[in-house]
């Protein structure tokens, strides 16, 4: 007589090796903007437990100080520059984007059998030949661009977000007519911004408890706190000089519910979430903007607060809990490290930029030796190297010409100019600053481009 075997399918077999990924991608959040990167201001007891359940990493780097660059660095592992995205941001009426002949996490995940959803800002281009699901995602609800623009042509906005919108959020959610997107379709505009955060957590529990039993990859790159910044009526405080810190304490009581479900559902052990920003913080709203310090300077500049930007990692029991490294690694690194801990090498037909960075999920030792600088508007400006960083960049209103070279371990803040008594040093990083920057130019590959009418 034939023994009974449980019906264990090959879905089964996959969804209990294969680990489920979600990345929190907030924009324009400083180093300094949470309290397990030192705030002393905001109160960010969800991610802060994040932290301390999983890992900071203090030397993490965007790899673009702008939105649309460090976007598409995030999900192709490359600089911005070799896919043709370097140029600043796009905009309503711009007639390019990500070209989805380019490989993205989703796309590598998405051959696995992984579920992939993005849920939020997008900003890779609003054409239906760039959106999500032309890269991987099997659905796309959010908006397609930046929370300050306009559809269909950005005429007729504010030019700035101010103290007078922030009192008057009931006004001020009409003044910019912003899309909310389902996969190719706008369905709200204009989008009613005051709810955005909570409902894209909504769609995100949705699709994590949709998913429970089978591996998944969930983008959550949040509008917020890029101003104009709103919040839901039950959380809103008056006061707009508390409008920033107002906005991020709502991210974080929605990763908390979002974690919380991963916890609840039985996930914990085979989940791993990162939390990170773009970018800096856009310092000149000031108290519409966050703080980087100690770094120097912030959103679109090449200096520290521009693109080293707080970052959490967790996966209990695979990284250990309440740890720290100062190891150097950058958001084109998440691409192959997700591959490698899925179990599925990445294609070798072209180049990407990331390393493989999965011994520093739980040592100290980072494979990334040096790391390229451009200027938000694609312009080469500077290197990394081991602890030292070189820049060669127009500072200041007249345009002139700077070089400096900072180390780094002694002087995060970019105080300490020393490039007179490193000469050696200073002529290495730039000839390797260069040689970098001539492989990706001669290689770059072409965005997605509108067909013309003729």
């Amino acid at each position: 007589m034939a023994m009974a075997t449980s019906a264990i399918t090959a879905q089964d077999v996959r969804a209990e090796a294969q680990p489920n990924f979600i990345i929190i991608f907030t924009d324009d959040q400083g180093y300094n903007d949470l309290g397990c990167f030192g705030s002393d201001k905001i109160q960010t007891p969800n991610i802060d437990r994040l932290a301390n359940e999983g890992r900071k990493f203090t030397s993490f780097y965007s790899a673009c100080s702008v939105c649309s660059p460090s976007r598409a660095a995030l999900l192709t592992g490359c600089y911005p520059k070799r896919v043709g995205m370097h140029r600043h941001v796009l905009f309503p009426k711009s007639d390019y984007g990500l070209n989805p002949n380019e490989y993205t996490i989703a796309d590598h995940l998405k051959s696995q059998g992984y579920a992939t959803a993005c849920v939020g800002k997008w900003h890779l281009g609003h054409h239906p030949e760039t959106l999500p699901r032309a890269n991987g995602f099997d659905s796309y609800f959010g908006i397609p661009y930046s929370n300050d623009m306009n559809h269909p042509d950005n005429q007729g906005k504010p030019k700035v977000s101010s103290d007078e919108l922030w009192a008057d959020q009931s006004t001020a959610v009409n003044v910019w007519n912003t899309p909310l997107m389902e996969n190719e379709e706008i369905v709200e505009l204009p989008v009613d911004q005051r709810t955005i955060t909570r409902r894209y957590t909504d769609r995100a529990i949705e699709f994590v408890i949709s998913n429970r039993d089978n591996p998944f990859f969930l983008y959550l790159p949040h509008s917020m706190p890029h101003i104009p910044l709103y919040v839901p009526d039950d959380v809103y405080d008056a006061d707009p000089q508390n409008a920033y810190t107002c906005v991020i304490q709502h991210i974080d009581a929605e990763v908390g519910r979002l974690a919380d479900t991963v916890r609840e559902l039985g996930l914990s052990d085979r989940t791993y979430i990162i939390y990170t920003s773009d970018n800096g913080p856009w310092l000149r709203f000031k108290n519409h903007g966050g703080s980087a310090d100690p770094l120097r300077d912030g959103k679109g500049t090449t200096f520290e607060g521009g693109q080293r930007v707080p970052c959490v990692m967790w996966g209990p029991g695979r990284i250990p809990a309440g740890t720290s490294t100062d190891a150097f690694v950058t958001t084109m690194d998440l691409l192959p490290t997700i591959a490698a801990l899925s179990g599925k090498p990445l294609p070798s037909d072209r180049t990407i930029d990331g390393l493989d960075i999965t011994p520093t999920l739980t040592g100290d030792e980072s494979p990334r030796r040096d790391f390229v600088f451009y200027s938000a508007q694609g312009v080469l400006e500077g290197i990394r190297g081991e602890k030292w960083k070189y820049l060669s960049k127009s500072v200041g209103k007249n345009g002139k010409v700077e070089t400096m070279l900072f180390n780094l371990e002694d002087d995060i803040s970019e105080q300490k100019n020393v490039i007179d008594q490193q000469p050696d040093i200073t002529k290495r990083l730039d000839h390797r600053m260069k040689k970098i920057d001539q492989e990706i130019t001669e290689a770059a590959r072409p965005v997605w481009r509108k067909p013309s009418a003729d």
